[in-house]
Order: structure tokens, then sequence, then C-alpha cells
């Protein structure tokens, strides 16, 4: 969330735009005919054609060892990404707060805010949106689109806030997100929301050690290529 995390997101998305599925309801791709739209749209959008839903199970999560935890619909959109949004970027993001006052947070529809992923300072980890779904947690929509965010319990300004036990967990999710994705193992493509263009948030901060972090990483993502080698 970051230092101005607790505030409500700027038009959810990071931008006020009337909803795919909005569209299709209420007729505007009638209205604009079907052969103006492009296929990779229609290609996109099938599934939000009223009585067509994507199959998914309740409670399933796409790193093994995370507790599901959902996030409100309110703060995420349903997508069918790397289908309709390559993921190409993970985002790291830190609380300004508790794990459980995150959980909460997260929860709350009027929040308008909320990342895939909790990491707690012991290593436990917390899924809240399933990969596939855009995830209003960049403040910036092309951002929210196309990366995987995960959130980390403490402060800023407090380095002892971030545990061995909390780089080594994030460091095995971000390795399994990049290797599911083919996203690159670098800090192009793994950044903190600081960076993240447009953004009024400074997480996570001086104190995150991006060295550490991916090294660990790096190491995770080659263990997991070893295995499966």
């Amino acid at each position: 969330m970051g230092e101005r995390g607790s505030g409500k997101a700027k038009g959810r998305d990071g931008d006020r735009v009337v909803s795919r599925r909005a569209l299709i309801v209420g007729g505007a791709a009638t209205a604009v005919g079907v052969g103006l739209l492009a296929r990779g749209d229609l290609a996109r959008m099938w599934w939000q054609v009223p009585g067509i839903d994507k199959p998914r199970k309740p409670g399933e999560v796409d790193f093994k060892g995370a507790e599901w935890v959902a996030a409100a619909a309110a703060n995420w959109r349903r997508a069918d990404r790397p289908a309709d949004y390559t993921i190409d970027r993970v985002v790291i993001h830190v609380t300004q707060g508790s794990y459980q006052g995150t959980l909460r947070v997260f929860k709350d529809p009027w929040h308008g805010a909320a990342a895939h992923y909790v990491v707690r300072k012991d290593g436990h980890i917390a899924q809240m949106i399933r990969e596939l779904d855009v995830a209003f947690h960049a403040g910036n929509r092309d951002y929210n689109q196309r990366s995987v965010g995960i959130e980390h319990e403490g402060f800023v300004d407090r380095p002892q806030d971030f545990t061995d036990a909390m780089y080594e967990a994030s460091a095995r999710l971000t390795a399994g997100i990049c290797r599911r994705y083919g996203i690159p193992v670098d800090r192009e493509h793994i950044v903190g929301h600081v960076e993240v263009p447009g953004t009024d948030h400074t997480d996570p901060g001086p104190h995150w050690d991006w060295k550490r972090y991916m090294r660990l990483v790096w190491a995770a993502h080659e263990r997991a290529g070893a295995a499966k080698a």
C-alpha cells in the first residue's frame, strides 16, 4: 500500500473507465457493430457475456502453500490473464501496517485497492486475488493489467520489519510468478511501487534490500528450473 496506502485508490483501477462487462451488457458492442471490434478484443470479452463464465475453483491458489483470503470484489476486476493481458511485471509493496490490518483493508469494498498477495513477517503468504485477475494495487491501469502485486507486512522506515523469513518466502513467490509467465528475473521486470509511473507512493522504501532480494529470487528461480529438468 505504501505511505499513502490507507487512502482510497484513484478511480480504483488507476483511471475512470467503463468496464468491458458494462459495454457488452449495455449493448454498446451492438451499437458500434461487431465488425468494428478487433479480434483480440472479442477473444478477451467472450466469457464476459451474461450466462458465460470462465470455470474457477473457489479458494484455489496460484502459489502452493498460500492461504486463500478473498479480497472484496470491488478491489479487483475479473480477467483472463495472460490470455487477455500479458503479465510481465511483479510490483513489490510494503503495507505500512500489520498483516491482519492489511487483510481487513483489502476485504473492505470501500477501500478501492488490493494486491494479489500479502507476505507476513514470518513468511506466511495470503493470496487475496487470483493471478489471472487484475488487482487494483499499482495506481496505474497499465501496470495493474500487466503485473502481479505483492504486499509485505511492515513499515518503510523500519528495516527490522523485513525479516529473513519474509525475504525468502517472497523471493520464492516472485520466482514462481516469473517462471509461470516467462518474466525475466531482473530489476526492469521486478519493481517497487515507487517505480510505477505516476505513483505517489514510496514503498518498498530505502531499507528494502534489493540486492539481497534479487539474489534470493534468482536462486529460487534456478532451483525450480533444476527440479523440473
